[in-house]
């Protein structure tokens, strides 16, 4: 093994940039993981992102599952994404917009597909 005689040093080296994709990516199968099951009929959330330097902003689209306390469900979003973005990515998520497209009706109690209540 040789030893190194002139070590660069760590902000000489350069850095390292993740992706807007790889963000949204991520971000999305946060979310995902944090709505837990989803109605078959659901479409998978969506993410995008906007990154400046090591901070994203995060925009998340899903659709839930009806009755359900949707604060709570879109704050579980909030804090799986900004947990896993900044785990897997190393950036700060200082602002993330849950959008519920949908609401499914699930479970007991629910009426025909077609029919009105």
């Amino acid at each position: 093994m040789t030893a190194v005689t002139d070590p660069v040093a760590a902000a000489e080296r350069g850095q390292t940039r993740i992706a807007d994709r790889v963000v949204a990516k991520i971000a999305a199968q946060a979310a995902k993981e944090a709505v837990g099951e989803r109605p078959k009929d659901a479409s998978v959330p969506r993410a995008t992102v906007t990154v400046h330097r090591d901070t994203a902003r995060v925009r998340v689209s899903l659709d839930l599952a009806y009755p359900c306390d949707i604060g709570r469900q879109c704050g579980a979003v909030r804090r799986r994404v900004t947990e896993r973005v900044g785990t897997l990515a190393g950036m700060q998520v200082p602002e993330v917009a849950v959008q519920v497209e949908r609401l499914h009706p699930s479970g007991a109690g629910t009426a025909p597909e077609g029919s009105i209540r």
